[in-house]
């Protein structure tokens, strides 16, 4: 197997295979660029190069023969050529290197990327100036102070040349300090980038006119710059907010950079951060809060979560920053708030994180007195413009809006003023050897009386200390310098703790719990780099941060951008930037870096800070960035600039003592807070060495300031380094806070220091978007028109790339990405956009029309259900009628038949009763008569003997039959009552049904009336229709006027009969004919004869239907009834029919005017053919 086949990838092989596969004619862009041969693979096989063409040592192009130990021997030639402090040039020992924030395999990568050119140096960056010179174009010039000036050039002698500035003087310059300038259309442009000269006097230049129309804000490449315009700018509010977020506004703002954050979070679920830089007045801290209020306007919810995250901002600005002489709200903690948000990307949370040397926290300014020494060491006792009143008011909405209680917002407003009031106790010394006594005033009365805490407990703490003598410990006295810094580190813990603790109450009322999701943008407010006369430990804290932050964004910006290039294998050309790592080595080194060795030394018991000094003078004087002075003085070159800082004083700041007695007695105070604070400490301690009670005479053991605060700051870019980074550079215009005033060389000294210059430089020749071919072909596949392309993700990458006509220019294939030049992806996604839009259309719509006939049928699958449940019902009813009617008339028969035996039976009884007492008292009547015959006496005998025996017979009734026949009539009265209500009820009944049938013989009268109107109305159209007819064939044919009617009464014989219950009459083949059929004269008047014809029979038909119903109104009434019905149905059938009829006639009477007319026109166009042709 040959040495080619060997180093051939098979990336390289998928490449080869798809060139010979996809051969495309030449007018057609290539589907690959060409790339350079690296380490790491042979040269693509699309596009070759020429022979001349080298890349950092290598073999020519178009050599593929070269064995692995040829190709790493050139390789590790060209690494010799490179300058030694290009990126990735040399290689150092790990144990060389500090400690650094990010992980092993991501600072390894220097070391195997491939290099694929030589570095440029920095001279080829400038622009060629000779074009320039030979046209006398505007250049810019650099006088002998140092400003670039902007003028034309008049002539050239040698390396001289005669320009004349803008204000028409006429300098001599040399050529070297001339630089290109950029036509007048490009001035006040957007973004760096579309400078057509980059160079130093053009965006100085391009900023100031943007900075003088009260434009702040410009690009350069990713990165936002923004001038601090000191005073209120109109440019801010929700309906800039709403203009960003709709995309109807596109000019650089921090709103832009916020809502691409949220963009890029959303889109690709990956973690974002801001992270603003600048220096201590050039406007960070109100950029982080415009950040955070367009990020919680756009996540804002429903439970106002979002108002909270931005009173955040006032309650860490009240307890964290101060006024300084450079900056009326200078930040002196570096914070990153960090605002979670959901999967749809509403804000639900937030969580805050802090750092910051604790030796600056018991300098801020809390309230404006001049009766606290802590406040009134400077002249920076008020702001312009500033109601502290009104803040106050704010503070306290703040933390009432966050749900911390009113009970500790006492205790906090009470720790503020206990630090306070430590602050003015004051001590009298007491003998020569300087010992003093804690003076017993209000200062220490009042403080102890706020801590909870006795007042000679307080001053025995602040004048005494313990020395461990073997097991005895002796209270000694402190010397003044001793007591006032046992004084002030107590303060300092105090408040320090305070500001932790105000912190974690924060983050507990933002927490996101269990709703955590991974996905935040985190915005990073640090303090700016700092240089005053005197520079102390917390000057040098403040600068080591802003070191690490400036290296963040070399990382990112810079080398990362490189590095990829480089590993991915595509053409690029390196940029060469000012890299900080010396710097960063200088203070983190081990074992002699600057913090350890402040770390060392501040162990020693004896050590001062002259011996610190000359530590650092020994061990630090290789490092380029670190010189040593005279007095404890060194100096540092910061990225910004060089810095100088006194030692004295380092020591102490970094070791800040606290005292066991300090911290027994906040642990004996009432307070819970000072409680709570010493305990943490407390535990703190028995982590690190042990049980307090074995040290208890001794300091206090903590870590030191500067170790505290490099790991605080290490955690931080941790954190910053698993997030997706944009930067916004602040820039500060002057130094008198003064609106309007731009300072050239203070701006150009914080571009220098930010490396925009470089930035720029890669943005315009990098490629800013990038995507591995996966990501590629999963978000941009589903737009390819053609879906005969290999299912890999390179084929559909390249497939993709062709039909949307990318220019081979405008990107580069890598190994694992796609890397794409500014602007190249939008085409792609305002389609992905559209498409996705369309999609979201069609399925709204599909699922409308889903639900719509899911619904119909729904609807009709219930009615066909009802009726068949209904049918079904109805013929059950009928069956179980049919089968009980007879069931029941027997059950009622019997019934009936058995009540009325009884009840005659009763009756006969009854009768026999009232007859037997009737002739019982005939009888008594008779026998008081005196006139009665003797020969009736026979018969009276007989008749008493028949009397007695019914009278005997009548007292044989018991009475139990008595009362049977009593039970019977009661019953039959009752029954007879029910028979009448009955009766009633029908009658009622049968009241409104003659009323309804009278309704109904009104309404069918009407409408008999109705009926004969509008057969009078069909009469009238029918005669006007025959004469328009007549009068039609009479104009339009003269000849056959007189013609037979024979033949319309064939017509009229010949049309088919008419079904008597249809709507519709039935015609045959010689009937009206219908759209499309072919007429003549003779047929027009058939169909109106037919016409006439149908509306005889149909009227007859009508009056036959109407007449029957009027003569069934006298039937019975169910009769009556089904006549309604009948009526309804028989008006719908003649308007149907009135209808039809109508359109017919019309069609008729058309169809037979254009017959007359067509016939007039044959006969002329007859008449004038023939006159034609008699002229020809």
């Amino acid at each position: 197997m040959s040495p080619t086949s060997i180093a051939r990838s098979s990336l390289e092989e998928m490449l080869e295979n798809l060139r010979r596969r996809d051969e495309k004619p030449k007018d057609l862009p290539p589907a690959l660029p060409s790339r350079p041969t690296s380490k790491a693979r042979l040269p693509s096989m699309r596009r070759s190069l020429p022979s001349s063409l080298r890349v950092g040592g290598d073999a020519p192009a178009g050599v593929e023969g070269d064995s692995k130990e040829e190709v790493k021997r050139k390789s590790e030639e060209s690494e010799l050529v490179i300058r030694g402090n290009s990126f990735g040039s040399k290689k150092i020992k790990s144990d060389q290197l500090g400690e650094s924030p990010y992980s092993s395999h991501s600072e390894e990568r220097s070391g195997v990327a491939a290099v694929t050119s030589t570095s440029k140096s920095a001279a080829e960056w400038d622009d060629n100036i000779g074009y320039f010179i030979k046209k006398k174009l505007q250049v810019w010039c650099r006088l002998r102070t140092g400003q670039w000036e902007l003028g034309r050039i008049q002539s050239t002698t040698g390396e001289e040349s005669q320009v004349q500035l803008s204000t028409g003087n006429v300098v001599k310059v040399s050529t070297t300090e001339l630089l290109p300038a950029n036509p007048e259309i490009l001035e006040g442009v957007d973004d760096l980038i579309q400078l057509s000269y980059l160079n130093e006097p053009s965006v100085l230049y391009n900023l100031h006119i943007r900075y003088s129309k009260d434009i702040i804000y410009s690009k350069a490449g990713p990165v936002l710059i923004a001038l601090n315009p000191f005073k209120d700018m109109q440019i801010y509010g929700n309906s800039v907010i709403r203009a960003y977020r709709q995309n109807l506004a596109d000019s650089p703002h921090v709103y832009a950079m916020a809502d691409a954050a949220y963009t890029e979070m959303i889109r690709d679920g990956v973690s974002q951060s801001i992270i603003i830089s600048g220096e201590s007045g050039a406007g960070k801290t109100e950029t982080a809060k415009l950040a955070m209020q367009y990020l919680a306007t756009l996540g804002g919810g429903s439970d106002g979560i979002e108002c909270e995250v931005l009173q955040t901002s006032c309650i860490l600005e009240a307890f964290g920053n101060a006024k300084t002489s450079r900056n009326d709200n200078s930040s002196r903690f570096g914070k990153l708030i960090e605002i979670h948000f959901s999967m749809v990307g509403k804000l639900y949370g937030a969580r805050i994180q802090t750092c910051a040397p604790s030796v600056l926290r018991g300098k801020l300014n809390i309230k404006m007195s001049n009766e606290y020494n802590y406040l009134n060491q400077s002249d920076c006792m008020a702001i312009d413009d500033v109601d502290d009143a009104h803040k106050f008011d704010k503070l306290k909405e703040a933390l009432d809006l966050l749900r911390i209680c009113k009970e500790d917002q006492g205790h906090l407003f009470a720790m503020v003023a206990v630090v306070l009031w430590l602050g003015n106790i004051t001590f009298q010394v007491i003998d020569n050897e300087n010992h003093v006594d804690v003076v017993e005033d209000e200062a220490v009365t009042t403080a102890s009386r706020l801590m909870g805490c006795g007042v000679q407990d307080l001053m025995l703490v602040l004048s005494t200390c313990k020395i461990q003598a073997g097991k005895d410990s002796i209270a000694k006295r402190l010397t003044l310098q001793q007591a006032i810094d046992t004084r002030d580190a107590l303060a300092k813990f105090i408040y320090a703790s305070l500001f932790d603790w105000l912190v974690e109450q924060i983050n507990k009322s933002l927490e996101a719990g269990k709703r955590q999701t991974g996905r935040s943008i985190s915005i990073l407010d640090i303090y700016g780099f700092e240089s005053f006369q005197n520079n102390s430990f917390e000057q040098l804290c403040i600068n080591y941060a802003n070191e690490r932050l400036q290296q963040h964004f070399n990382r990112h910006l810079l080398k990362l951008e490189q590095e990829d290039y480089e590993v991915d294998g595509i053409h690029w050309t390196k940029v060469d930037f000012e890299d900080n790592q010396e710097c960063l080595n200088l203070f983190e080194k081990k074992p002699l870096g600057l913090l350890s060795s402040l770390d060392e030394e501040s162990n020693f018991p004896k050590a001062t800070d002259l011996t610190f000094a000359d530590k650092l003078k020994q061990h630090l004087i290789s490092n380029p960035c670190f010189e040593g002075r005279r007095d404890g003085v060194f100096s540092v070159r910061h990225f910004a600039g060089e810095v100088l800082y006194d030692t004295s004083g380092f020591l102490e700041k970094n070791r800040d003592p606290l005292h066991s007695q300090s911290i027994h007695l906040l642990l004996s105070c009432s307070c819970p807070l000072l409680k709570l604070f010493a305990s943490n400490v407390l535990n703190q301690s028995q982590k690190l060495s042990g049980p307090l009670c074995q040290s208890d005479v001794v300091d206090f053991q903590r870590p030191s300031v500067g170790i505290k605060f490099k790991g605080q700051l290490y955690k931080l870019m941790q954190q910053l380094e698993n997030t997706t980074p944009h930067f916004i550079c602040c820039i500060k215009p002057n130094n008198k806070q003064l609106p309007g005033m731009y300072e050239k060389d203070l701006v150009l000294q914080q571009l220098r220091c930010c490396g925009v210059l470089e930035v720029v430089r890669i943005a315009r020749l990098g490629y800013p978007s990038r995507f591995t071919h996966e990501d590629f072909a999963r978000r941009y596949g589903f737009l390819l028109l053609d879906k005969n392309v290999a299912e890999d993700p390179l084929s559909v990458s390249v497939a993709v790339l062709r039909q949307f006509n990318i220019l081979p220019d405008m990107y580069q294939v890598g190994y694992t990405k796609l890397y794409f030049r500014t602007g190249q992806i939008g085409a792609l996604e305002n389609t992905r956009r559209v498409l996705q839009s369309v999609v979201r259309v069609q399925k709204c719509f599909r699922g409308y029309k889903a639900r719509s006939e899911f619904f119909k049928l729904q609807r009709r699958v219930a009615m066909l259900q009802a009726f068949v449940r209904g049918e079904n019902s109805r013929r059950k009813y009928v069956s179980l009628t049919k089968k009980g009617v007879h069931t029941h008339a027997q059950k009622h028969k019997r019934g009936a038949s058995k009540t009325l035996d009884e009840k005659q039976r009763a009756i006969i009884q009854l009768q026999s009763v009232i007859r037997g007492w009737l002739a019982r008292r005939h009888f008594d009547g008779m026998c008081n008569s005196e006139d009665l015959d003797v020969d009736l006496d026979g018969r009276q005998d007989s008749c008493t003997s028949k009397v007695k025996d019914l009278s005997q017979a009548h007292d044989e009734v018991p009475p139990s039959v008595v009362l049977e026949l009593q039970r019977r009539i009661a019953k039959a009265e009752a029954t007879l009552g029910k028979k009448e209500v009955e009766n009633a009820a029908l009658k009622e009944q049968l009241q409104q049904y003659e009323k309804r049938w009278l309704e109904y013989e009104a309404k069918m009268k009407s409408m008999e009336e109705m009926w004969q109107k509008q057969i009078k109305s069909l009469q009238v159209s029918r005669a006007a229709a025959k004469k328009s007819v007549a009068t039609d064939n009479t104009v339009g044919q003269p000849g056959r006027a007189g013609a037979s009617p024979s033949r319309f009464e064939s017509d009229d014989n010949s049309t088919g009969s008419q079904t008597p219950g249809g709507s519709t009459p039935h015609k045959s083949s010689n009937g009206v004919p219908g759209i499309g059929a072919r007429w003549d004269t003779n047929d027009s008047m058939g169909a109106v004869n037919h016409l006439v014809k149908e509306f005889e029979q149909r009227r007859q038909v009508f009056d036959g239907d109407a007449k029957a119903l009027a003569d069934g109104k006298s039937g019975p009434l169910n009769t009556g009834l089904n006549s309604a019905e009948e009526l309804r149905k028989l008006k719908l059938r003649f308007e149907a029919w009135k209808k039809e009829y109508k359109v017919r006639l019309r069609e008729t009477k058309a169809i037979v005017s254009k017959l007359g007319r067509s016939d007039a026109e044959k006969s002329r166009r007859k008449w004038w053919g023939k006159l034609t042709t008699k002229l020809t």
